[in-house]
């Protein structure tokens, strides 16, 4: 069974008005777990919307988001933060970290809300600063911390929750070429170890590092490294669902 299934989904805004924007447009695409996989296209291609689907931050206005076989178009909002909290870390740009916390403190955050008791949050927040080489901070505020920095700990945050689905999006995009480097040395590290990898990002020397690129373009898949040729929708659809 596939981890990710999207099957003919639409994304659209302000429907069946002048102005109607088709920011998914009949998409189909099958992840399986323990990928690591990396969604490219320039600004408005719709790689984005597809990451906000693909983590459940929003729901398809058409077709079917299938997440280890189970439906997720149809859950509320509570149900999808529940689901989120279970299955999914992020990493963006931003960091995302919360200033008045302390370092440990923004990575065992998210253990709250899948009630792990404070002390093993603790733990296992020290644990992870530790394996990507900031634990000497874990007292300090992030705003104490480099940029890049702030990233393994957001990273760290990711890998504590250990949630079988890493979202990353840009993770890179501030960060000068070697920290950028380690960083995404850190979420192959994660892969490495099961964790199932979906980088968002416009850069293509960044998508290269992931085992397969999907190339999104006006809200088609145009491109998938798995077929290992250039496909228009119809031909990408036909061949997903032939897998």
């Amino acid at each position: 069974m596939s981890l990710i299934e999207l099957k003919d989904v639409y994304k659209i805004y302000n429907e069946g008005q002048e102005n109607q924007v088709n920011a998914l447009d009949g998409v189909t695409l099958t992840i399986n777990s323990g990928e690591f996989v990396a969604i490219i296209g320039t600004s408005g291609s719709g790689k984005s919307t597809m990451m906000n689907i693909l983590g459940c931050l929003d729901i398809s206005t058409r077709g079917e988001y299938l997440l280890d076989g189970n439906p997720v178009s149809q859950k509320s909002e509570r149900e999808l933060s529940e689901l989120r909290s279970r299955r999914i870390s992020f990493i963006i740009q931003g960091y995302n970290l919360i200033p008045s916390l302390k370092v440990w403190e923004n990575v065992a955050l998210p253990m709250t809300y899948q009630h792990i008791p404070l002390a093993e949050r603790k733990e296992r927040a020290l644990a992870a600063l530790e394996e990507v080489e900031i634990s000497s901070k874990a007292e300090n505020k992030p705003s104490q911390l480099s940029g890049g920095q702030q990233q393994r700990v957001a990273i760290a945050r990711a890998m504590a929750t250990r949630s079988p689905i890493l979202m990353a999006d840009e993770p890179t995009g501030a960060l000068d070429s070697k920290t950028g480097a380690q960083v995404l040395s850190l979420m192959r590290q994660l892969n490495a170890k099961g964790t199932t990898v979906i980088l968002i990002t416009h850069d293509n020397g960044i998508a290269a590092q992931a085992d397969r690129t999907i190339r999104v373009m006006d809200g088609h898949i145009v491109h998938d490294s798995l077929w290992d040729g250039i496909l228009v929708p119809a031909e990408a659809a036909a061949g997903v669902k032939g897998a």
